[in-house]
C-alpha cells in the first residue's frame, strides 16, 4: 500500500468506529493509535461514559481478531483471566498449564475494566504482557499477540499500594467525562442504533499479515532533529519542575522506557498519517502520555506548546548558534576595521525641562533662564527678542539679544550695551568612531567565512521552501491531534524563516561594510 492510501484508508476506519458515538473520537483515535504501535491505553471516567464500548468497537477494526473483555473485582481469579488449569496436562504429563484460547494471552484485543481491583497474582502476570508480550504458562514462556490493550477505572491508582510500575506500563491516559454538548446528549439518548454492531466493510478491516507488515514500515519512520530537540526540551523542563521544592509532593516521574515507547507511538502517528517522518504536530500526542496525575495534564501541554513554539525548526537548524557566529563575526570585522575614541565635549544642560541657565558674571542683567525652544530659535546675525525669566520662572525682560560667535553663548543688548553670556554645559563623553583598511589577509578570510555562512543559511532556507509547505499542509490535516495545534507550529516556522532572513541580510551588511573600507 502507497503512504497516501494507507492514511484514506486509517481515515475511513476512525470514521467508521466513530460512527454513532459522541464527543469520544479522541478516545477512538488514541485507543486505535496505541493498537496499531502495540501499546497500552489507560481511560479514567466515571461509569457509563462508554470505556467498554470504546474496546468492543475497536475489534470491528480488524478482520481475524479476537477480544477478551472482564470486569475486575478484589475476587477476581487469574484462571478467570488467564484461563482454567489443564486437567489433562496435570493428569497425564504432570504439567501445571492453562487452557488460553479464549482468553487474554489468545485475544488480539484486550479489555480489563476496573483494572486497580485485580490482585497481585493477575497484576504480576500482567506485567510482563504489557511490557514484553510474553506469558509464563506453566514451565514455558508464551508469546502472546495482543495488539492492544485498553484498560478503564474511575479512579486512578490507590496510594500506598504496589501499583506503579503496572500503572508506569500504560503508555497513554486519557481522562473521559460526560458529554458536554446538551444537543449530542439528546442525539445519544433517543438513537435506537445498537452501537455495538459491526459496521466496517470487510475489505476495509486489518488483517494480521498487514500489521506485520506495518511493524517494520514503522520501524524504519524518520525521527528528525526538531522532535528529537523537542523530546529533551520536555525532558529538560520535566527535571526543572521536580527541582523545584514546591513541586517535591507532586513530581512528574518519567523512565527511559516510556521514552523509548513515545517515540514509537510519534513513528506510528506519522506511519498511519502517510508520512515517512515524524514531524511537531506528532509531538503533541506526548501530553497523553507523561501525566502521572490529572493535574500535570496542562503543565505537560503547556510543556510541549512552549517547546515546539520556542525552540522547534529554531533547534533543528541549530539557530541559536548560527546567530551566536554571525554576532562574533560582526565583532571580529569590527575590531579589525574600526578605531574607537573618547570624545569628551560640552553640552546644553536643561533646567526644569524646557530652560537653559545663563552664567552669570557680575553684571546689573538679572535674567537667570531662557526657553529652550526659543534658544534654538535664535540666530547669530539678527537680533530677535527674547523673554528672560528668574529662577521661579518669573518673566524679568523680554529684550533683544542673538546667539554668540562661541558655542553655548549668547549676546543680549541691555541697557544699550551689549552683553555676552555662556549658558550652563555638562561634559558629555561618545565614542568617535574612525575606520580603517584590514590586512588583504583578513579579508580574504573573512570572504571564506562569509561564504560558508552564506551557504549555510542558504540551504536551511531551501529545505523550509521545499519542507515546509508540506509541514504546515500536515499541521491541518493530523488523524490523532487537534488542528488547533497548527498554529504553534506554522508560528515557530515563520520565526525561524525571518530570522534566516535577518542573518542573511546581516551577513550582507558585515560584508559591504568590510569591503568598503578595503
Amino acid at each position: 500500500m502507497t503512504a497516501q492510501s494507507i492514511r484514506t484508508r486509517t481515515k475511513s476506519l476512525l470514521a467508521g468506529l466513530s460512527e454513532g458515538i459522541f464527543e469520544r473520537e479522541t478516545a477512538i483515535q488514541l485507543s486505535f493509535l496505541t493498537t496499531i504501535a502495540g501499546e497500552s491505553i489507560f481511560l479514567l471516567g466515571p461509569p457509563g461514559v462508554g470505556k467498554s464500548l470504546i474496546a468492543r468497537r475497536l475489534k470491528h477494526a480488524f478482520s481475524d481478531g479476537t477480544s477478551f473483555e472482564y470486569l475486575m473485582s478484589k475476587f477476581s481469579t487469574p484462571d478467570e483471566i488467564f484461563g482454567p488449569i489443564s486437567i489433562k496436562k496435570l493428569k497425564e504429563e504432570d504439567k501445571y498449564e492453562r487452557l488460553t484460547d479464549s482468553y487474554l494471552p489468545g485475544a488480539n484485543i484486550v479489555f480489563l475494566d476496573e483494572i486497580w481491583k485485580a490482585g497481585p497474582a493477575i497484576q504480576n502476570a500482567l506485567l510482563t504482557i504489557l511490557n514484553e508480550k510474553i506469558y509464563r504458562n506453566g514451565d514455558k514462556d508464551i508469546e502472546v499477540n495482543i495488539r492492544g490493550i485498553i484498560t478503564a477505572s474511575n479512579e486512578l491508582p490507590p496510594k500506598n499500594k504496589s501499583l506503579e510500575p503496572i500503572w508506569d506500563r500504560f503508555l497513554v491516559r486519557l481522562e473521559i467525562g460526560k458529554i458536554k454538548s446538551f444537543q449530542n446528549l439528546v442525539d445519544m439518548i433517543v438513537s435506537t442504533d445498537d452501537v455495538y454492531v459491526d459496521t466496517i466493510p470487510a475489505d476495509q478491516k486489518l488483517k494480521e499479515s498487514e500489521l506485520d507488515h506495518w511493524t517494520k514500515q514503522i520501524n524504519d519512520t524518520e525521527v528528525p532533529a526538531e522532535v528529537l530537540n523537542t523530546l529533551q526540551l520536555v525532558m529538560y523542563k520535566i527535571e526543572e519542575f521536580n527541582a523545584q521544592p514546591n513541586n517535591a509532593d507532586r513530581q512528574i516521574k518519567i523512565y527511559d522506557r516510556r521514552w523509548k515507547k513515545i517515540v514509537r507511538l510519534l513513528r506510528t502517528s506519522a506511519f498511519l498519517n502517510g508520512r515517512k517522518k515524524v514531524d511537531l504536530m506528532d509531538c503533541f500526542l506526548m501530553e497523553h502520555c507523561l501525566w502521572n496525575r490529572p493535574e500535570h495534564r496542562e503543565i505537560i501541554r503547556e510543556m510541549v506548546i512552549e517547546s515546539i513554539r520556542k525552540h522547534g525548526y529554531s533547534m533543528a537548524i541549530n539557530l541559536n548558534a548560527l546567530k551566536k557566529e554571525v554576532a562574533d563575526f560582526e565583532s571580529d570585522v569590527e575590531k579589525e576595521t574600526q578605531i574607537k575614541n573618547k570624545v569628551v565635549e560640552d553640552q546644553l544642560l536643561p533646567v526644569h525641562e524646557e530652560y537653559y541657565r545663563l552664567k552669570k558674571v557680575k553684571t546689573e542683567f538679572k535674567g537667570e533662564l531662557i526657553t529652550i525652544e526659543q534658544f534654538r530659535e535664535m540666530s547669530l546675525d539678527e537680533d530677535k527678542v527674547v523673554n528672560f525669566y528668574d529662577e521661579n520662572k518669573n518673566l524679568l525682560h523680554r529684550i533683544k539679544a542673538k546667539k554668540g560667535g562661541e558655542e553655548n553663548t549668547i549676546v543680549v543688548n541691555f541697557n544699550g550695551a551689549l552683553q555676552t553670556f555662556n549658558l550652563e554645559t555638562r561634559q558629555n563623553e561618545r565614542i568617535e568612531v574612525i575606520s580603517k583598511k584590514a590586512h588583504e589577509v583578513v579579508v580574504k578570510f573573512w570572504e571564506d567565512r562569509f561564504k560558508r555562512l552564506s551557504h549555510y543559511i542558504e540551504q536551511q532556507q531551501t529545505r523550509i521552501d521545499q519542507e515546509g509547505p508540506s509541514e504546515l499542509d500536515h499541521t491541518n490535516n493530523n488523524l490523532f491531534v487537534s488542528k488547533e495545534w497548527g498554529e504553534v507550529v506554522s508560528a515557530n516556522l515563520e520565526e525561524v524563516k525571518i530570522a534566516l532572513q535577518n542573518l542573511q541580510l546581516r551577513l550582507e551588511k558585515l560584508q559591504f561594510s568590510y569591503a568598503k573600507v578595503g
